[in-house]
């Protein structure tokens, strides 16, 4: 069986690749990160069918959850598939889909309003505003770039991810909001969210600022990041439309299975709708 040598070469043309393909930057920052962290545990080993499994192994008894383990594998398969070395692809784990999701991961609509709270009282308008607009149209943080001057007067905005273009509508009131921002910030073309250099926020900075009001809003931070306001997004959508479909299009979904996962209940919403069935005598 042939073994194979992997080289700080390869990992970086997998990167370049994964741009080229116009995966999403935080994509590629977290492929290459659990590349990187195999090639760490592997050392000056090469590569074998055996080896690759082991680190499936080393993974789980460091206690990291399934899900977790099956996100570093395809980051794996997908550089070894680049690198021809499709004999040495791991087999995921078999998980069985939930059909609740932990309440300790659930961000209320009340929690968020208190986090928009804190945003004003501190004076980080930025912040409150950046939260609403990802909250109010299911945007990824990655997405936050599109916001500009000219989409919020034109009351939509073109997204350009993962080689698809899709367009989202930006509430009225938003948009009013946004510009009184924009004015006030002497922003007049371009991006509305940047950073005090007049670069673009990164992912890191607006996790880092949300995890800074936790404490005065009274929100667990295991809550509170980005994502979750897409989802609290997704599922207020859902509860007022009841048109999966159109939800998968908003929020750039190519299956409706992945939209799926949004909308799973809490494990307390869950038990509740078990006892209402009255199966118990």
């Amino acid at each position: 069986m042939n073994n194979h040598t992997l080289t700080l070469a390869h990992i970086t043309a997998y990167a370049r690749f994964l741009t080229e393909e116009e995966r999403a930057p935080a994509t590629v920052e977290k492929y290459i990160r659990d590349i990187r962290s195999f090639a760490a545990w592997l050392g000056n080993r090469e590569v074998a069918k055996d080896t690759a499994a082991q680190w499936k192994s080393h993974l789980l008894a460091q206690g990291k959850a399934p899900s977790t383990v099956n996100g570093k594998l395809s980051a794996l398969n997908g550089l070894f598939c680049f690198l021809g070395w499709d004999g040495l692809k791991i087999k995921f784990l078999k998980i069985q889909k939930k059909v609740f999701r932990e309440t300790d991961r659930e961000l209320t609509r009340q929690e968020y309003r208190r986090l928009l709270e804190t945003a004003c009282c501190r004076r980080l308008g930025w912040l409150e505003l950046l939260m609403e607009t990802i909250c109010s149209t299911g945007i990824r943080v990655s997405e936050v770039e599109y916001i500009t001057i000219e989409a919020v007067r034109a009351g939509r905005a073109d997204i350009r991810l993962k080689g698809k273009i899709r367009t989202i509508l930006l509430p009225g009131k938003l948009c009013r909001k946004l510009l009184k921002y924009a004015k006030k910030q002497k922003i007049a073309s371009g991006q509305i969210f940047l950073a005090e250099n007049g670069s673009s926020l990164s992912r890191h900075q607006i996790w880092r600022a949300m995890k800074k009001i936790c404490a005065q809003a009274k929100v667990d931070p295991s809550k509170v990041f980005p994502h979750n306001l897409r989802h609290l997004f997704a599922v207020t959508f859902y509860q007022a439309t009841r048109d999966i479909v159109k939800l998968a299009d908003v929020l750039g979904h190519s299956s409706i299975n992945t939209t799926r996962i949004y909308l799973l209940t809490t494990c307390a919403e869950h038990a509740r709708q078990l006892e209402l069935l009255g199966l118990v005598v």
